[in-house]
């Protein structure tokens, strides 16, 4: 009976065609054999799995070939290639630094580097895992580095480039490695399962090649232990039990209950996650992922981007039609919060299923309901973004002028606020402000009014709820990121009611002061659409600095102490006592 060898090792790469996920750089290699311009030193780095150490031992056997092909590959016939080939060719060196990193091991090293090839043209050393070498062994191994026999070449590879010191890099033609993309993976595996006779789904490829990160090692690895497990017929449903991998439609049932405002069933689903043995942070982040991929399947030119088999994009692009691009940013946002809160939780389970309503909450078209299963208020959309649930019935609206006064009354009856006074000015001038620049509430208010009156329209006084409010407010920062400055300012200060429409913000410096200044008219025409109420003003403050008190001396102490206290003072002076 013929031995079994494991997938990672029967097909690992024996030819510069059969690198996986490397075309332009084995290219480069292929060039540089064929113009016969080889370098004294190389360094193959990227992550592990990418195919550093099969490409360095093809390099070795190609340029030591007696009668490459005009492909520019090895013969894999002559003397040279079957040495190889059977692990008996002395022009060839391996040394693993992760286990001979001692300048001991450099030393005999570079003996061995004194001595001809007996068959070919090059001797090659290839030392894996380099950085793992010792800060000595790296300084012994410079000077045979730099100038080496001209019949040696050196073939560094590394996962971690950056422990490499500066002096080895300066010496090397660095050649970077990727991870291997998933439909290059997807393929490879397809092309040994039919050469072991094994049937596999392409979802089911699809899930390994996701799990193995980029890794062709370990997406064989994988693919043995799944093919092993499912008895040679690989399906979709047998990965994803074997690797303990969440089903796709988990995600679309929830999505689908998001955009029903359903919170029962959002909950059930979760707890159905649970019950499968699924962790809470690994249900998070996969939620989050399927949401981002949700926008990417949202426009044509993204759809690339998807890193999923044919039948489940399509499933991705069918879910996209009914999904706004804003709700995908809003959702992303309530999942990284999760993600960022989980580990310092004390209750992680309410903290998922916060999410979750919060997630079911962000269309406003359709009710939610509570744990006795009544329908609550609506969430009522606007036309600039999402809105949580109206509390009460709205008003009738006033006139404009009728409006003002009552505003203009509110005010006068609250002069101060906080760290700023608010006055009414009885006329149209305006104070020049002494040490900075500041948002004038009743000016704010006089824009509005006159802006109403030039578009002969009635201003809109809605009641402002505070929950609207919040959710409009985080809902500009997620559309203005490029107002760095401002969304920042934004993120720390949340408005705080200091009458009916009037709200006030604590920033920390005057520059946040002066960006929020500058965009106010943007904000503030964001936020009245939004709340439907064209007296909602805002007023901005700088928060004052605690000055932190200087450590006294002893001395200081003592007459700070005699001067609070009298007594101990005129005991001092009875006595004659001096203060040393």
């Amino acid at each position: 009976m013929e031995q079994y060898i494991v997938s990672a090792r029967k097909y690992r790469p024996s030819s510069f065609k059969t690198v996986v996920g490397q075309k332009s750089l084995t290219a480069t290699l292929k060039n540089a054999i064929d113009s016969d311009r080889l370098a004294q030193a190389y360094l193959f780095c990227g992550p592990r799995g990418v195919g550093k150490t099969s490409c360095a031992r093809i390099f070795a056997k190609t340029i030591n070939c007696l009668h490459p092909t005009a492909e520019g590959e090895a013969c894999n016939e002559c003397e040279s290639c079957r040495a190889f080939n059977e692990g008996r060719s002395l022009n060839i060196v391996e040394l693993d630094a992760a286990s001979n990193n001692s300048v001991d091991d450099i030393r005999n090293l570079t003996d061995q580097v004194r001595v001809p090839p007996q068959l070919g043209k090059y001797r090659v050393f290839i030392i894996d895992e380099v950085h793992m070498l010792s800060v000595a062994a790296f300084n012994a191994f410079l000077k045979t580095l730099e100038e080496p026999p001209k019949y040696v070449i050196f073939i560094l590879a590394t996962t971690e480039k950056h422990k490499v010191i500066p002096t080895i890099l300066s010496r090397c033609q660095i050649y970077d490695f990727t991870r291997i993309t998933i439909n290059d993976i997807v393929e490879h595996l397809s092309y040994v399962a039919s050469e072991e006779g094994i049937t596999a789904e392409p979802a089911a490829l699809n899930v390994i090649a996701q799990k193995a990160d980029g890794a062709m090692r370990d997406a064989l690895s994988i693919f043995d232990q799944v093919a092993a497990s499912s008895m040679n017929n690989i399906t979709y449903q047998s990965a994803i039990a074997n690797l303990n991998v969440l089903d796709y439609e988990y995600y679309f049932r929830l999505v689908d209950a998001f955009l029903q405002g359903n919170v029962i069933d959002s909950l059930l689903i979760y707890k159905e996650i649970r019950d499968n043995g699924f962790d809470s942070l690994f249900f998070v982040n996969g939620l989050a992922n399927h949401i981002r991929d949700l926008m990417v399947a949202a426009d044509p030119r993204t759809i690339p981007l998807l890193e999923v088999s044919n039948e489940v994009g399509e499933k991705y692009v069918e879910q996209a039609k009914r999904v706004h691009p804003k709700w995908c940013y809003a959702a992303m946002e309530h999942c990284n919060s999760c993600d960022l809160n989980y580990r310092t939780s004390t209750n992680k389970q309410f903290l998922v299923e916060l999410t979750l309503i919060r997630l079911c909450q962000l269309i406003g078209d359709a009710p939610v309901t509570n744990s006795e299963s009544k329908p609550m208020s609506p969430v009522k959309p606007t036309s600039s973004a999402p809105q949580s649930a109206s509390h009460g019935s709205m008003p009738s609206q006033p006139t404009g002028s009728a409006m003002q006064a009552a505003q203009e009354s509110r005010l006068s009856q609250s002069p101060k606020v906080s760290m700023q006074r608010v006055e009414l000015p009885q006329t149209k001038e305006v104070k020049a402000p002494t040490k900075r620049t500041s948002m004038r509430i009743s000016d704010i208010m006089s824009d509005s009014k006159e802006e109403a009156e030039r578009e002969n329209k009635t201003l809109r006084n809605k009641p402002i709820i505070y929950d609207e409010l919040k959710d409009l407010w985080f809902q500009f920062i997620y559309q203005h990121p490029d107002m760095h400055i401002v969304v920042n300012a934004m993120r720390n200060a949340i408005p705080e009611c200091v009458g009916d429409s009037l709200y006030k913000i604590m920033v920390d410096n005057p520059a946040q002061m002066q960006a929020i200044e500058q965009s106010m008219g943007e904000i503030l025409s964001f936020m009245r659409n939004g709340l439907e109420n064209d007296m909602f003003a805002l007023n901005i403050d700088i928060t004052p600095n605690i000055v932190k008190e200087r450590m006294m001396t002893p001395i200081e102490f003592i007459n700070k102490l005699m001067d609070e206290n009298p007594v101990i003072s005129e005991g001092l002076r009875r006595f004659n006592a001096e203060i040393v």
